[in-house]
């Protein structure tokens, strides 16, 4: 009986151990969910990308010259910023930075996803459009050319 006991012991303390040893969780320090106490991947990871529009002043120029003022930006349809078409950038901003049109997106579980864009003038025609691939825990620069 003795036996049975010590053997129904070391079993439950075995499974103890290996359960707290393979905590499940997100292991990718690149999620935003990253879990430093896990220590197998449970598939659970989610990711972020972020992009941001620019152009130059040679664009700039041209859209004004065109009768473009104002430009509304939307990435998957959604309202994301919108700018006086005369805002132009010397070199690429960095996402989020003052003045910038900036759209962060939630990637789900993938760690790449691609997105469609649009950026319209203050009569609603479409000066760019497009798709691009974002990837996880980086900026996008999208230089935009007119």
């Amino acid at each position: 009986m003795k036996k049975v006991i010590y053997t129904f012991a070391f079993a439950a303390f075995a499974t103890v151990l290996i359960s707290s040893c393979a905590k499940p969780g997100c292991t990718d320090k690149n999620a935003t969910n990253y879990n430093s106490s896990a220590k197998t991947d449970d598939g659970t990871c989610n990711y972020e990308g972020s992009v941001v529009f620019w152009y130059g002043k040679t664009s700039a120029d041209e859209l004004i010259l065109d009768g473009s003022t104002a430009l509304t930006y939307y990435v998957d349809g959604i309202l994301v910023g919108s700018s006086a078409a005369s805002v132009y950038w010397s070199g690429a901003p960095e996402c989020g930075q003052a003045q910038s049109i900036t759209s962060k997106k939630d990637l789900g579980i993938v760690k790449t996803k691609t997105h469609t864009y649009s950026i319209k003038d203050q009569a609603g025609d479409i000066i760019w459009a497009g798709t691009e691939t974002w990837t996880a825990n980086t900026c996008l620069k999208l230089e935009l050319t007119y």
